[in-house]
């Protein structure tokens, strides 16, 4: 029997859920809350193994929430069910913590699957989103500099290389994380190690360099 929490500040879509589930013969719904923080004040005595989990709430959204649980409730999984779909969200979340993330106009069969996915310790990205995750992607890639497959003299992982193609695009380490799904630190990461690779001082050397070189044509 996997034990599910709630966590939505509109109770209709909370009545629709606990609908919902009840039709499931193993899924049980053992707590609901309005936001975040009394999420965490009934999990103590509230055994939950996974939590359903919006993202706008007030007083502890779900971004803080997530991370909350990460911290003091790391058994406990994360599906965050929400009707933004942009892909800094979906990255924020997974960054957090969040094991995954379902829209709320989902199906109620691909719901139950994402639940039954995130309790045995899958990741989980519901259909619509990988659709427009890989369309955007597919989109960046027609657009994009081309990295030759050949020189490689600094031994660039093929996420810094993806990082390097972005910068020369003239893309912010904000824009970066966004369209490589993952957080602006682990962007700024990335850079700072292309630029001790190659002494380079800054962006623009860095490119110019990776032009000469033949890395980036």
């Amino acid at each position: 029997m996997t034990r599910i929490f709630l966590v939505d500040d509109h109770p209709m879509v909370r009545g629709g859920l606990r609908a919902m589930l009840a039709a499931e013969p193993d899924l049980l719904v053992v707590g609901e809350a309005s936001q975040g923080q009394a999420l965490l004040d009934q999990l103590p005595t509230t055994p939950t193994d996974v939590v359903l989990l919006d993202i706008n709430m007030p007083v502890l959204d779900g971004l803080a929430t997530t991370q909350r649980l990460r911290a003091e409730f790391p058994e406990v999984k994360v599906l965050i069910l929400s009707m933004l779909s942009h892909e800094r969200y979906v990255a924020q979340l997974f960054e957090a913590g969040a094991l995954g993330y379902a829209l709320k106009n989902a199906e109620p069969d691909e719901m139950v699957l994402a639940i039954h996915s995130v309790a045995a310790g899958r990741p989980y990205l519901c259909s619509e989103l990988g659709l427009l995750l890989l369309a955007k992607e597919q989109q960046t890639q027609e657009n994009a500099v081309e990295i030759m497959e050949g020189p490689n003299p600094y031994n660039f992982s093929q996420r810094e290389l993806e990082v390097l193609r972005l910068l020369a695009q003239g893309l912010t380490n904000a824009d970066i994380a966004t369209q490589l799904l993952t957080s602006k630190r682990t962007i700024e990461t990335h850079r700072q190690q292309l630029l001790a690779k190659t002494n380079a001082k800054n962006a623009a050397a860095l490119i110019k360099l990776a032009v000469e070189e033949g890395i980036l044509r």
